[in-house]
């Protein structure tokens, strides 16, 4: 029987004695929606043929119309699911990833008001919700629904010296997926350098994991913890890996400039500019550029505002016509003005890695139009 039937039958609050309720945290693994883990509750009935159950605020159709484009504008739906625990197990036990149990120590009344809003998430009209990375994704939505139904205060113990960026967090996650970490970074602006609090932190599952272990329940005069035991739902197991592509992003911006360095040095000796590498830079930057733009209206609020916009933005595309036409333009010398606030800015914003490599390259290529053309 579904809980959303059962909610609509009414049970005495001693039935809820033999209920359990857990926080369930899962490890990463190869996919790149996973890179950050997952959590989800399970509901386990332990009356004969009760039901046991974990509910999943992540689900989502990855290959829905406009996916990818409406996850970077923050226009992506996800829903809540409640899927039989066994095949929640079996589907973690397949990927190699460990899945922690926390059962946590709620009394009766609180699985009864939890029992009651599960149902109601689940309702047809009410399960679908509007995704955000870092604010509302499928660990703050698991959080904040257990907390409304605790009664008394959840008391957390604050980490003081646990202060990291919503950047550096990411990088943490990302830490075996360079590329990951690169797009993730040209995407992040200024606001992502900023220091979190212990709420903020809890969009990552194992953060939440770990407050949840320290947490205490505030009720009537007495505390409780929130967690009464921690078990291994999930062992670890071998994760198969795919190899990416070979070379970093730090790697493949390197060997650029090496490229930037050599052509410089000949086009400054032959006196004379290579139309073809002034073009690869242009729409390099251009199409980076457009990006950037988009994300400008995007509703993630840790990317508006993002200084890798003073280089790489549509500039370039509003000049790629006179430049292969070979006429007289006030681009390169607004482009070099443009470098220096760029490498200006790394010191108040932390660029996606080796991007300021590309800003040297083009920096070189514009010293070399104002010098020819002034001579």
């Amino acid at each position: 029987m579904s809980i959303e039937a059962q909610g609509q039958e009414g049970y005495r609050i001693e039935y809820f004695d033999s209920v359990e309720v857990s926080l369930l945290t899962c490890q990463p693994h190869d996919e790149v929606y996973s890179l950050y883990g997952h959590t989800a509750i399970r509901w386990h009935d332990q009356h004969p043929k009760g039901p046991d159950l974990a509910f999943n605020y992540g689900i989502f159709n990855f290959h829905a119309p406009h996916f990818a484009l409406r996850f970077v504008f923050g226009l992506t739906d996800y829903e809540l699911g409640a899927f039989p625990y066994s095949l929640f197990q079996e589907e973690y036990r397949r990927f190699g990833s460990m899945v922690t149990e926390q059962v946590l120590n709620l009394t009766s009344e609180e699985k009864a008001k939890l029992h009651q809003a599960l149902g109601e998430n689940l309702r047809p009209e009410n399960r679908v919700y509007r995704y955000n990375y870092f604010y509302n994704n499928c660990t703050t939505k698991a959080r904040d629904i257990l907390e409304k139904c605790i009664n008394g205060n959840v008391e957390y113990a604050e980490r003081e010296d646990y202060t990291p960026t919503f950047r550096e967090m990411v990088h943490e996650m990302t830490r075996r997926n360079p590329w990951s970490r690169f797009g993730n970074d040209i995407l992040l602006g200024i606001k992502s350098d900023l220091k979190t609090g212990r709420q903020e932190q809890e969009f990552l599952p194992h953060n939440l994991m770990y407050d949840f272990d320290r947490a205490q329940i505030y009720a009537n005069g007495q505390y409780r913890p929130l967690v009464k035991e921690r078990i291994v739902a999930v062992p670890a197991g071998v994760q198969m890996t795919e190899e990416g592509f070979p070379l970093s992003p730090i790697q493949c911006f390197i060997i650029l400039f090496a490229i930037a360095l050599i052509i410089f040095l000949i086009e400054w000796k032959m006196r004379k500019i290579f139309l073809v590498w002034d073009l690869v830079l242009m729409l390099t930057t251009g199409i980076i550029g457009i990006v950037l733009f988009l994300m400008l209206f995007s509703q993630h609020p840790t990317v508006s505002l993002n200084l890798q916009f003073i280089l790489f933005n549509p500039l370039p595309w509003f000049f790629l016509w006179p430049v292969i036409k070979g006429k007289k333009t006030c681009y390169w010398k607004l482009t070099a003005a443009l470098c220096c606030l760029f490498l200006i800015g790394g010191l108040f914003q932390s660029y996606a890695e080796g991007i300021w490599i590309l800003a040297l390259c083009l920096l070189l290529q514009c010293i070399l139009h104002i010098s020819i053309t002034k001579k």
